[in-house]
C-alpha cells in the first residue's frame, strides 16, 4: 500500500451515488426548467425528439444555416456565447415576453418591444457568407 495517499479534510462531505442521492439535486428539492435530464415520467417534447432523431423544423434548420454563416464569414470554428445572441438577434428574435424560467441572482428579466433594433454590430461580416 502506498503511503502517498491523498489525506481528506475531515469535514468534507461525501455523497455515495450508490445511495441514489444526486448532487445536483437542489437542496429545496425543486427541479429547475434548465434540468437536462427527463426523470421518470416525463417525456420528451416532440420540438425535442425530433430535433435528437435529426428532423429539423424550419426554425431549426434556419438558425443551423446561420450560425454556420457566421462562423464561415468570421472564421471562428467556435463562436462564443455572445457570438451565438448576436446571430439570433440577426435572425430577428427579441425577448418581448417574461422569462419561464427563475435564473436567481442578480440576473433581472426585461422585455422590449417586437421592432426593436438587434443593437449587435453590423460591421462584422455575416452577411457576407449567406
Amino acid at each position: 500500500m502506498s503511503q502517498h495517499r491523498k489525506e481528506e479534510a475531515p469535514n468534507t462531505p461525501v455523497v455515495d451515488r450508490r445511495l441514489g442521492l444526486d448532487r445536483r439535486d437542489r437542496a429545496d428539492g425543486r427541479n429547475t426548467p434548465l434540468e437536462r435530464r427527463r426523470g421518470p415520467g416525463r417525456r420528451r417534447s416532440d420540438f425535442l425528439r425530433s430535433a435528437e432523431e435529426g428532423e429539423m423544423t424550419t426554425e431549426q434548420y434556419l438558425f443551423l444555416r446561420a450560425i454556420e454563416a457566421f462562423k464561415t464569414a468570421n472564421n471562428k470554428t467556435f463562436p462564443s456565447w455572445t457570438d451565438v445572441l448576436e446571430v439570433i438577434r440577426r435572425l430577428g428574435y427579441r425577448k418581448t415576453q417574461s422569462s419561464e424560467i427563475e435564473l436567481g441572482g442578480r440576473a433581472e428579466d426585461w422585455t422590449e418591444r417586437a421592432d426593436a433594433p438587434a443593437q449587435v454590430d453590423i460591421t462584422r461580416g455575416m452577411d457576407e457568407a449567406a
